[in-house]
């Protein structure tokens, strides 16, 4: 049975609560991610996705220069430990609806993230199109207005 250690991607960058949406803009365009975790001392304390920077920091137009991470991220992060099977720790991301998982160790430090992309490069393909189709339910919100 495979294990998140072995789909995983390692050796992720990870930022402070106290660094700046702009530098986290930055670093996830220089990397090519959309999420990153947001660490203090050892302890993961969030994470923020090009999402939230567009949700919460755009559009209520907020200065990235000097907007912290820590008014912007989410906190309530489900993370995963690396040595849980990949059916499990699925399971939970189709529970939550969740594209990306930080990955801890057994003394709870970050050594990774785990995405549907490393599912579908590192696993059964099947299951990472399965997985995706349970966590992309479609939401419906009220447009009325919005163009």
């Amino acid at each position: 049975m495979q294990q998140v250690k072995d789909v995983m991607t390692r050796d992720v960058r990870s930022m402070s609560p106290q660094d700046t949406v702009l530098l986290a803009a930055k670093t996830m365009e220089a990397l090519n991610v959309g999420a990153l975790p947001i660490v203090e001392g050892a302890r993961v304390m969030g994470v923020i996705t090009d999402r939230d920077i567009v949700v919460r920091g755009v559009a209520l137009e907020m200065p990235m220069a000097t907007t912290l991470l820590s008014q912007l991220m989410t906190e309530q992060v489900e993370c995963v430990f690396e040595h849980e099977g990949l059916e499990e720790v699925i399971a939970k991301m189709q529970a939550s609806q969740i594209r990306r998982l930080p990955v801890l160790d057994g003394a709870q430090r970050l050594v990774g993230m785990l995405s549907l992309g490393d599912l579908a490069a590192r696993s059964d393909p099947e299951m990472a199109g399965f997985t995706l189709a349970e966590i992309s339910e479609p939401a419906r919100p009220a447009r009325a207005g919005v163009s």
